[in-house]
């Protein structure tokens, strides 16, 4: 059997290379020439032994997704859309700013939640991305982005905002995220590495026991009447669920507050008393909110509440002390924003939009 190296965690990298009836130092070496310094070709790997290169190459890999496209937005924000096999297609972005270099990384292709508002639900599920195709990404994005080993982080930061619901993958996801932590391997903080879900609230209590990240919630609406039409998981984990989940998550989190993801939508979650709402919700706990523009795709039946909206927006909530910050939409131009992961719309769901207008 040969496998793929991306996809093995400090333990089972261990089990492999003790298999070969090698030390378990060599595990550690190899993690770090596969991860940190990016190599694929066993035959560079110069503190290994002959012997075991050899045995590597006999019966092991290293094989990220494939790119079938490779695509850079006037704003310098790249995407890629990678074959990951039986025909599922998934998107990575890499995202620059002056500070920091965030990757936003996919853990399902396509997703089963069907939230109204996002290009991805209405793509359908196909599979969950195994630690390879989680990781590869981020293997993949350091390569074609030039890191050099040793030198200053091309990618600082690591959320997992792309296709699909991470915590609906969770051993897979899990398994990524410890490799993304390792020093050995990627070394990242946990507070630089954000997992964002819908409200998994069984999950969010598993990911608190055994790897806990920053935390983003997509929140989207400030009542449970609301949320239930834009995103139809709330109808099994309602918000008070999800506030309370939370709550138990900052006891073991690297950050003292829950960030609570919010996309503006005009005449839909965007009004006076929804900013009132969502204040008396996230007075319950310590939070930032980030106002997301929605990004338009065919067919979403939405449209983005206008600029003026969102600041009065913003300033209700900063006024009542909630720390509330908007997104600067980056990689619009080619589809690489937030909600907009999908290539293609191609509507598998075929549902009908009912949202109706709260009052506002």
């Amino acid at each position: 059997m040969n496998v793929n190296l991306l996809g093995l965690d400090a333990e089972q990298l261990a089990d492999f290379v003790a298999s070969l009836g090698e030390k378990p130092f060599r595990a550690r070496q190899l993690t770090r020439w596969v991860h940190r310094l990016g190599e694929s070709d066993f035959a560079r790997m110069s503190n290994l032994a002959r012997s075991l290169r050899e045995k590597l190459a006999e019966t092991a890999h290293i094989a990220p997704p494939r790119i079938v496209r490779d695509t850079v937005a006037d704003d310098g924000t790249r995407k890629w859309l990678l074959d990951v096999g039986n025909g599922s297609a998934i998107e990575t972005v890499f995202i620059p700013e002056s500070h920091r270099g965030t990757l936003c990384v996919s853990t399902q292709a396509g997703c089963t939640l069907a939230c109204e508002f996002c290009s991805t639900g209405r793509q359908g599920f196909n599979r969950n991305l195994s630690v390879a195709d989680i990781v590869g990404q981020l293997w993949l994005a350091n390569r074609e982005l030039g890191a050099a080993p040793g030198g200053e982080r091309v990618i600082s930061n690591v959320v997992l905002m792309g296709m699909g619901e991470p915590l609906l993958n969770f051993d897979n996801t899990v398994a990524a995220l410890k490799l993304m932590l390792d020093d050995d391997a990627y070394g990242l903080s946990r507070r630089r590495v954000t997992l964002s879900t819908a409200g998994i609230v069984p999950m969010i209590d598993r990911l608190g026991d055994e790897c806990p990240v920053a935390l983003a919630v997509s929140l989207h609406a400030p009542t449970d009447a609301l949320r239930d039409q834009l995103m139809p998981i709330n109808r099994k984990y309602p918000l008070a669920e999800v506030i309370a989940a939370c709550l138990r998550y900052l006891k073991r989190a690297p950050r003292d507050f829950v960030t609570f993801e919010y996309v503006m939508l005009k005449g839909v979650n965007d009004g006076e008393e929804h900013a009132r709402q969502l204040i008396r919700l996230a007075s319950q706990i310590e939070c930032k909110i980030n106002l997301i523009p929605f990004n338009p795709f065919p067919g979403s039946g939405f449209v983005r509440s206008p600029q003026e909206v969102i600041r009065k927006f913003n300033g209700m909530l900063n006024t009542a002390g909630i720390v509330t910050t908007t997104r600067r939409t980056r990689g619009d131009d080619i589809d690489a924003a937030c909600g907009q992961l999908a290539g293609k719309i191609h509507d598998r769901t075929g549902r009908s939009l009912r949202i109706e207008k709260a009052p506002s």
